[in-house]
């Protein structure tokens, strides 16, 4: 009775033990096989390697027994070595196929959908206004024919892509706006047209701008600003601004310009410049003139553009970094007029509001009929704003990048200002001396000094023909120079696409600067059309230039150079006493230390043991089948010799190896 009453806990005891027994088979599979590779595989995909690698030791175990009663002792290193190649086969397979970390988690996977659904709804949406544009076949890939002759035909298809651009909403605003600057990429037709997109919507109601400045500044609006009006003075897509007066502070009583992000305007934007460059890289792998264009990148630098715009603290610590080099320019540019930059109040600014100074004035834009009203001097004026710009790309190193008429001020004072530093442009002292050398090429006509200035300037390739770019050069400016005619913007458009012909990579720093010259070109011909800004830019840099190389300028840079040399020179001697000596002494030798570099040691290492484990696996693998085919010797089963049983563990130890 005592046995029966024991036998079922007997049986679930041996259950367990033989599960408990599974488990840590699979376990030590998985993590043996994962040793073994050395690879950071997953838990997951480990554990399914361990459950096949069981499976498989579950196959071999019963065909031994079948095959070999009594003797599976012997087989033993069989038969755990075939299910560990299993398992590590079925790893090395799952990373070529798909390597970890390219499979979403579960919460990833769960967000990923949602937003993939929003996507899809915003793309819809899109989608249905470029078809009631008429830009259907285009996004397609199919050339539809323009009506009437060629250039109407690009007329009418740059207005109807502009209303589109303007009924997708405020990302697709900036993006237009973003190409209307970029001559080298887009025909005149477009260029203009979306020169006329305007980035101005309705003011966001006053309850939520209070809120919005509230939670940024951690005060309510009232403790920190007094006279703050509700109706702004100002509205765009991203931000509108509202005018006010500070209530502490060192700027207390001071007139301020608060402007302040539109509520939820991020996550909007965001799933926009997500469509923007999933719709730019489908355009570039299906159509002919996106890969001319190359949409992929230029979204890439949009969107990164527009996430720094969003984020006013970029746009504070702009205007500081242009502020530093701003002290001396009003006596570099010369002239009557003034350029300006307004204050910025860094304690109150945050990512959604910025507070500067109020400048009272009107845009460019608009500022056409006051300009003569007032008697000012169109002349003086585009050429103080000129020179600004130039001194802030030649000397200053920051300068505005984006210097369209609605960015610059008339002040009723007469002077001009500069607003918007969201986006700026950066370049070193080698880049900065570049480009003034160029422009002096320029205004030189010199083809051999403007082919040195450009490739200082640009990533050159090994197979550059210097003379032939230098006979390119002198047809540039003998066709954009020669004969007093003043350099247009089709100068910078044209020296885009001399660069690309010799391959000559613009690094993105140069690519701005000549954005920005282009823009402001744009800016200049509402206060004196036909103005030559290439003229005016390089007579600039050699007043400049004459300037540097006075006597009293070039004593201080004598003086300033000789101070740098001083620790060299007083080294010289001793160094050149020690040469002597050794030399004298037949003592002088030259050393080389190969591999004195960590990493070139671990490389070398790597390289060796991957070789050693090759040639060893290679080794393995042909004596194991060489001994297969040997029949005689001991028997450690009826058909199974020693030779042929050693011939099995080294098949297994090369199959490891070389995996």
């Amino acid at each position: 009775m005592l046995a029966a009453q024991s036998s079922p806990v007997t049986g679930i005891a041996f259950a367990a033990a033989a599960l408990a027994a599974s488990v840590a088979l699979v376990g030590v599979i998985a993590w043996v096989s994962r040793r073994l590779l050395g690879l950071p595989v997953g838990a997951v995909r480990a554990l399914i390697a361990g459950l096949l690698g069981f499976g498989a030791a579950e196959i071999v175990g019963r065909s031994l027994r079948a095959a070999q009663p009594g003797r599976l002792a012997a087989f033993f290193t069989v038969a755990l070595g075939v299910p560990l190649i299993v398992a590590m086969v079925f790893i090395v397979v799952a990373e070529a196929l798909v390597p970890s970390g390219t499979l979403p988690q579960p919460v990833e996977f769960i967000q990923g959908t949602r937003r993939a659904i929003a996507r899809s709804r915003r793309y819809s949406q899109i989608s249905r206004i470029a078809v009631r544009h008429g830009l259907g076949p285009y996004l397609r890939g199919r050339h539809r024919s323009p009506d009437g002759d060629e250039a109407g035909g690009r007329a009418a298809l740059a207005r109807e892509l502009r209303r589109a651009l303007e009924e997708a909403g405020v990302t697709f605003v900036k993006l237009g706006q973003l190409l209307s600057t970029r001559r080298d990429l887009l025909p005149g037709e477009f260029t203009a047209e979306f020169s006329r997109l305007q980035d101005r919507t309705e003011p966001a109601s006053w309850e939520k701008v209070e809120e919005v400045i509230t939670s940024s500044l951690g005060a309510p609006a009232g403790q920190v600003y007094t006279q703050l009006r509700p109706t702004p003075a100002a509205a765009a897509s991203i931000a509108q601004v509202h005018r006010a007066r500070l209530s502490c502070g060192d700027g207390q009583g001071a007139d301020v310009a608060v402007k302040v992000q539109r509520p939820g305007i991020r996550a909007a934007v965001e799933q926009d410049l997500d469509i923007v460059q999933r719709l730019a890289v489908r355009l570039e792998g299906r159509t002919h003139w996106a890969r001319a264009v190359g949409t992929a990148g230029v979204a890439r630098g949009f969107a990164a553009a527009i996430r720094e715009e969003l984020d006013f603290r970029v746009e504070a610590r702009n205007m500081a970094a242009v502020a530093a080099t701003w002290a001396g320019q009003q006596q570099a540019i010369g002239g009557s007029v003034v350029v300006v930059l307004p204050a910025v109040y860094e304690d109150l600014c945050t990512e959604h509001v910025l507070t500067i100074e109020w400048m009272d004035g009107v845009s460019l834009r608009a500022a056409g009929q006051l300009i003569d009203d007032r008697g000012l001097d169109r002349a003086e004026l585009a050429r103080a704003l000129l020179r600004s710009m130039v001194y802030q790309i030649t000397e200053g190193g920051v300068f505005h990048a984006d210097p369209h008429p609605g960015n610059v001020l008339l002040l009723t004072d007469g002077r001009l200002a500069l607003l918007d530093f969201g986006s700026v442009g950066r370049l070193d002292t080698r880049q900065r001396a570049a480009l003034q050398n160029l422009l002096i090429a320029l205004g030189r006509g010199d083809p051999a000094a403007l082919s040195d200035a450009l490739l200082e300037l640009v990533t050159r390739s090994a197979e550059v023909d210097e003379l032939e770019l230098e006979r390119a050069l002198g047809q540039f400016m003998a066709r954009h120079l020669a004969g007093g005619t003043a350099a247009a913007a089709e100068m910078f458009t044209d020296l885009f696409r001399l660069a690309a012909r010799f391959e000559l990579a613009i690094p993105a720093e140069i690519a701005t600067v000549l954005r920005a010259l282009g823009t402001l070109e744009g800016t200049l011909s509402l206060l004196t059309p036909g103005v030559d800004i290439a003229a005016e830019a390089r007579d600039y840099a050699a007043h400049r230039v004459a300037g540097q190389v006075s006597p009293a300028a070039l004593q201080k840079s004598a003086a300033d150079e000789l101070i740098s040399l001083l620790p060299v020179l007083r080294r010289i001697p001793r160094r050149l006493d020690r040469v002597g000596r050794a030399l004298e002494q037949g003592r002088l030798s030259l050393n080389v230390r190969l591999f004195a570099d960590e990493r070139d040691r671990q490389v070398v290492t790597g390289l060796t043991h991957l070789f050693l484990l090759t040639l060893v696996g290679v080794a393995s693998g042909i004596i194991g089948a060489l001994l297969l085919g040997v029949a005689t010797g001991p028997r450690i089963a009826p058909n199974v010799s020693l030779c042929q049983l050693i011939g099995y563990n080294l098949l297994i130890v090369a199959a490891v190896l070389l995996l």
